[in-house]
């Protein structure tokens, strides 16, 4: 099923996790809540989300990162959407650990290389590249990923 012509056009599959667009949605969280200020899906602050990803696929992709806890304390409103008050500390850390493009870059690899994307592998898989990295900077040598 495609959108209208004119708007941008994107396949309605079906739903497979995408690791990019759960980093996509964990930086707009970070970027737009504050201690004062909570943020939703839908809502202005994920319009480019909703450029780059088809909106059902993002909408899957926050309530995939809200069930794995990356969210505190977030909201399912039904039909109203999501309110997101803050990341939680796992979504924190883990945000942390892949934010440099040439660490999630790696984390894709290793996933890609071990035929998994699933949250826990990613946070597992990020872990170990940030641990590899800090080791790499004590000229510790490398133990296997």
């Amino acid at each position: 099923m495609m959108k209208n012509k004119g708007s941008h056009q994107k396949e309605l599959k079906t739903m497979r996790l995408s690791p990019d667009c759960v980093r996509d949605i964990l930086l707009v969280v970070e970027n737009e809540t504050t201690a004062t200020h909570r943020t939703a899906y839908p809502s202005k602050e994920f319009d480019t989300l909703d450029e780059k990803y088809n909106p059902d696929v993002v909408l899957y992709h926050v309530i995939q990162c809200m069930e794995y806890g990356y969210f505190r304390d977030a909201e399912h409103l039904g039909h109203m959407g999501i309110l997101i008050p803050d990341l939680s500390p796992v979504g924190h850390e883990f945000l942390a650990n892949i934010r440099k493009d040439n660490v999630w870059n790696g984390v894709k690899g290793v996933a890609e290389k071990v035929g998994t994307t699933s949250l826990s592998a990613l946070t597992q898989i990020a872990g170990n590249v940030i641990t590899e990295i800090i080791k790499a900077q004590f000229g510790l040598g490398s133990a296997p990923i």
